[in-house]
């Protein structure tokens, strides 16, 4: 797909975990206006082999935080300037924002992103009032089951399309009692723009699909 029929298909907000701003997040497959996406190439995502953390993981619950959570690994494949490396950086990439959901910790999702983007600055500050004053959520792990890489070589940036099923989330603030209201699951098509500098990828926006 060329960059014209993404930029005019990619919503320039904040859509994944939008419902930690206060806003709708994005709808449920089969109950809002979006519906599931679909792909002319689906290919496996990526994964992230996690690193070792002392102590057993313990994921979050209506009584805390979540404990020992592994950090995602970016795969060597993941640092290389092709096609096949794209893929496993967007597959790394996303592991990095579902780490930091489920822990509050943005620090690896950060290294590889241009936070200075709406939709990056908007993920941000979503999540960090979420983790603030004590806060926490509970759900919210993202998996990629498909990517669809647009590959151009030599060129400047690079792009791809995203299947991102996300599970539900609940918040919880420091005294245990509930937050807001519950974001349901989710299973949207996101458009993700990258390039490779300093001999990293870095993405530079990302946003919804529609149509």
């Amino acid at each position: 797909m060329s960059r014209v029929t993404f930029a005019a298909l990619l919503v320039a907000a904040a859509v994944l975990l939008a419902g930690c701003q206060g806003g709708p997040g994005p709808s449920p497959s089969g109950q809002g206006t979006t519906p599931a996406p679909t792909f002319s190439v689906s290919v496996p995502a990526a994964s992230a082999t996690p690193t070792a953390v002392a102590g057993v993981y313990k994921p979050a619950d209506a009584n805390g935080k979540a404990q020992n959570v592994p950090v995602p690994v970016m795969p060597e494949l993941a640092k290389e300037n092709s096609k096949a490396g794209l893929e496993a950086f967007i597959g790394y990439w996303y592991a990095t924002y579902s780490y930091a959901t489920e822990t509050g910790d943005l620090g690896p999702w950060i290294r590889t992103t241009d936070t200075s983007n709406t939709v990056a600055a908007a993920y941000k500050k979503a999540l960090e009032r979420n983790y603030s004053d004590g806060r926490w959520m509970v759900g919210g792990k993202i998996t990629t089951p498909a990517i669809d890489i647009a590959w151009t070589a030599g060129a400047a940036t690079q792009e791809a399309r995203v299947q991102v099923l996300q599970s539900g989330i609940q918040y919880f603030n420091a005294d245990g009692t509930q937050g807001r209201e519950p974001t349901p699951p989710s299973n949207i098509a996101e458009a993700v723009f990258l390039k490779f500098t300093a001999g990293s990828w870095l993405v530079t926006d990302n946003g919804l699909i529609v149509g």
